[in-house]
């Protein structure tokens, strides 16, 4: 039997995994206590994984759905939660570990993120799961724009920085 690669839903949801088990991970090194810079550093790659999600999905993904779904609500009301989580990255790669609130903007980060992947599975996913959608062609699309984002990281980042400044 052939396996087929990962649809568009398939794709996302591997990213809301891999990033809850990255928040996992950080509370577990707050709670070791671990330095300033461990901790810092998987923040950073938190932010950088928030980051390609979104834009993925705001490239590519809801614009899908708005067509597919012709539900222009849900798909504004899932961009204005990406325009939150945008903040909140840019206040944790704008501060330092050492500030006194580092952890905890991670933390309400981790909530929010939390609180919009529930949502995202229950309105959006099941709904798209139920259309006509072709998602093994946009979980390809998906994939390669994810390839090309991760190419540019570094760019992601001065990006999420320069509009914590703006």
């Amino acid at each position: 039997m052939k396996k087929h690669a990962p649809d568009a839903i398939d794709l996302l949801d591997a990213d809301h995994l891999a990033v809850h088990s990255m928040f996992e991970a950080y509370r577990e090194l707050v709670a070791a206590r671990a330095p300033a810079p461990q901790r810092r550093t998987l923040a950073e790659e938190i932010c950088i994984e928030l980051t390609i999600h979104a834009r993925l999905e705001e490239e590519i993904f809801y614009p899908a759905v708005r067509d597919a779904l012709g539900d222009d609500e849900l798909m504004d009301d899932a961009e204005d939660d990406h325009g939150s989580q945008r903040e909140f990255v840019a206040q944790i790669l704008a501060a330092s570990a050492e500030d006194e609130l580092y952890d905890a903007k991670v933390a309400v980060l981790g909530d929010y993120v939390s609180r919009h992947v529930r949502k995202e599975r229950e309105q959006v996913f099941n709904r798209v799961m139920a259309s006509r959608m072709d998602l093994q062609s946009l979980g390809r699309m998906l994939a390669v724009r994810k390839e090309e984002l991760r190419s540019v990281q570094d760019a992601l980042k001065e990006d999420a920085l320069a509009s914590a400044l703006a």
